[in-house]
């Protein structure tokens, strides 16, 4: 039986489980502010991921448009904050 570091088995045991898309999400809401700025993450009102895409619900009309305009940007700036590339589309609600 091989050894591990902890983490490396960490990693192993979430790309296994379906906790890694929770786990994600969780990251992703924590940076949101950092990598959208304050005024988006204020109006956003929910974040979340489902397989490889990456839900934004807001409320804002305006906001909704100026977003679905970034879908691209959103995603590759996301995908940098989580270090791979998750996100392969952005669904703005």
């Amino acid at each position: 039986m091989g050894e591990y570091s902890l983490g490396d088995a960490l990693r192993k045991f979430l790309n296994q489980s379906h906790l890694k898309g929770s786990i994600q999400a969780l990251q992703i809401e924590e940076v949101w502010e950092k990598i959208m700025g304050k005024t988006v993450a204020r109006y956003t009102d929910k974040i979340s991921i489902h397989g490889h895409t990456l839900y934004i619900n807001t409320a804002i009309a305006p906001l909704r448009q100026e977003l679905l305009y970034q879908k691209d940007a959103i995603r590759q700036r996301v995908n940098e904050a989580l270090g791979e590339a998750v996100i392969k589309e952005v669904v703005i609600k």
